[in-house]
């Protein structure tokens, strides 16, 4: 077993603090690296909070890591030492249901091995998380991270970025269509990168008219306040997509009233407490209300190549990992723009 040193919740709403513990040598498909970066992500918050329930403790959290590699199994093929490596939401999965082998792992059907929070696939050994100095994981569930781009602002790419890029993908987003962006966060930052490298005409939806501004520098083409009725009166109808990042309590009916005919509203948010819909929000418009989360591995090794061909990275805030609860505090208040990740080298 491998020392291992990291920042770890000790039981449900109580402070990170440094936490020791061991990771499993490589095995013969492992890798081993050094963590260099790791994005702080809303749902690390959520889950130290134990808000979604289960949750294993003590936990290390972090699912969007960086970092070089140390160490190769005997059978690994793809990376080699001194490579650039990543880990996102999950490190393992069945590896043989429908899913799985359709390249949708994070939908796996026997329930898929989060990079912390969660299980082997043993069913018994607790992951733990990115807030610490390595991590070992098998070579098909690690990706290949590019030397082109600054490596702290890759690191959201593995959880912010792949949540965004894949239903843009999936739901074919690309030139003629009028996509808009609910929400300017670490999600909604990334969504209206890609959406308008996709070729969409953007439109950010938000209550706060200080972030039109932000809005532009990233690239949407327009800025809608949603706290003017007429300002929804006048977009109603106007929309082929909507994709919701928003994780607080939020009117779903309001926003669906923006899509046209046979628009689709795709929730990558995840808000603490179920919503009402009226159906008729549905069915006077054929419209779709959907949900998508991550990527699988084949899918957010190709974003990450999208992203490295573009030059396309997350907005950041670097900061120490003994600032971690500060940072937590601050996102709860939307103060960052727009991924606080840790230096690991700080640990």
């Amino acid at each position: 077993m491998i020392a291992t040193k990291g920042y770890a919740a000790p039981a449900a709403k109580t402070s990170l603090a440094p936490f020791n513990f061991e990771r499993r040598e490589p095995g013969p498909h492992d890798v081993q690296f050094d963590i260099l970066y790791c994005g702080v992500c809303h749902s690390d918050l959520h889950q130290v909070e134990d808000e979604w329930g289960n949750g294993l403790f003590p936990m290390v959290p972090g699912h969007e890591i960086v970092g070089r590699v140390t160490k190769v199994g005997s059978h690994v093929t793809k990376f080699k030492v001194g490579d650039l490596a990543g880990v996102g939401c999950l490190v393992d999965s069945c590896r043989k249901c429908e899913n799985c082998t359709d390249g949708l792992e994070q939908y796996c059907l026997n329930g898929m091995s989060g990079t912390y929070n969660g299980y082997e696939q043993d069913k018994k050994t607790p992951t733990y998380g990115g807030y610490s100095n390595l991590i070992v994981v098998d070579e098909a569930y690690t990706l290949k991270v590019s030397e082109k781009l600054d490596l702290a602002a890759v690191a959201p790419l593995l959880c912010a970025g792949i949540t965004t890029y894949s239903p843009l993908r999936h739901w074919k987003v690309g030139k003629g269509h009028k996509v808009a962006v609910l929400g300017l966060g670490g999600l909604g930052h990334m969504a209206v990168k890609f959406a308008v490298s996709f070729g969409a005409e953007v439109t950010m939806l938000s209550t706060s008219p200080s972030k039109k501004a932000d809005a532009e520098k990233l690239g949407a083409h327009h800025f809608l306040l949603t706290t003017n009725p007429d300002n929804l009166k006048a977009a109603a109808g106007s929309f082929d997509f909507i994709i919701d990042t928003v994780s607080a309590e939020h009117d779903y009916n309001v926003y669906l009233g923006l899509l046209k005919t046979s628009g689709a509203m795709i929730c990558v948010g995840a808000p603490p407490t179920p919503s009402v819909i009226s159906s008729f929000s549905l069915i006077l418009g054929r419209k779709t209300l959907a949900g998508s989360m991550i990527g699988g591995i084949e899918e957010t090794q190709e974003m990450l190549d999208y992203c490295a061909e573009h030059n396309i990275v997350s907005d950041i805030e670097l900061i120490d990992m003994n600032y971690i609860q500060k940072a937590y505090e601050r996102m709860l208040k939307a103060d960052v723009r727009y991924r606080f990740v840790i230096d690991m080298a700080t640990l």
